[in-house]
């Protein structure tokens, strides 16, 4: 729903300039990866403690966990053929997919983490956690998704069609928080994976996707700023509602 809300920008915004599309992914990125830590990570830790009755191997069993999921992102980045708005075309070359299904396939392996996050989130003991995902995610979602559909309509796209597109790369998130969420009630012991592997999954991306996009040009500190206050509001959200 959040991604579609931004989306909805495009009917009344005909472009962003480099310095506020920068600025509101940074940002995004900034709520990733707060929520990563503090809605994931350490309650993964925290479960992981119940479980092993030792928090040598609980840590060590979020940190496998996490790069999981961070090898996951990857090997999925290298064998599915998507194209970024900057960076261009990835992932093995074809001819057989139009680009706009390659942005769709690239817009969804950014959504997809995000979902799952949040379904491992609803899934622990604590409502709260999942609660404070969902809105951090969903805020984030907001400048993702006018991103998506104003990058579409900067290629040629019509305004209806860059806003549908953007809308159905957004039904990723609830497919992810389904799985997300019934990964988690196998075991005692697949809870924290599930929470720290989609940490994993979203540090990928932060790192490997938007970071390197925010900082090809010349808003690079502008971009630290805006991902500074996105981890901020994303970290007051976490210690003050849950």
């Amino acid at each position: 729903m959040m991604t579609a809300v931004g989306a909805i920008g495009v009917y009344f915004v005909r472009t962003l300039s480099p310095k506020v599309e920068d600025s509101m992914l940074s940002f995004a990125a900034g709520i990733m990866l707060a929520a990563s830590i503090f809605s994931l990570i350490i309650p993964a830790i925290n479960y992981g403690e119940i479980h092993f009755s030792s928090k040598d191997y609980a840590v060590a069993w979020v940190v496998f966990a996490i790069m999981c999921g961070a090898i996951a992102l990857y090997l999925i980045h290298q064998y599915v053929p998507h194209e970024h708005f900057q960076a261009g075309h990835e992932g093995p070359d074809t001819e057989k997919l139009s680009r706009i299904w390659l942005f769709i396939i690239a817009i969804t392996l950014h959504n997809f983490p995000e979902g799952m996050a949040v379904g491992v989130g609803f899934a622990g003991e604590d409502i709260n956690n999942g609660y404070n995902l969902a809105i951090g995610i969903g805020i984030q979602n907001i400048p993702e998704g006018l991103a998506v559909a104003l990058s579409l309509l900067s290629v040629g796209y019509t305004k209806h069609t860059s806003f549908f597109i953007a809308f159905v790369t957004g039904l990723a998130e609830p497919i992810g928080g389904f799985i997300g969420t019934l990964a988690s009630t196998f075991s005692g012991i697949f809870l924290p994976f599930s929470l720290a592997f989609a940490a994993g999954a979203m540090l990928f991306i932060i790192s490997n996707e938007i970071i390197p996009e925010t900082h090809r040009g010349e808003f690079a500190s502008r971009a630290t700023f805006a991902l500074l206050i996105g981890f901020g509001l994303m970290m007051y959200l976490d210690a003050t509602l849950g």
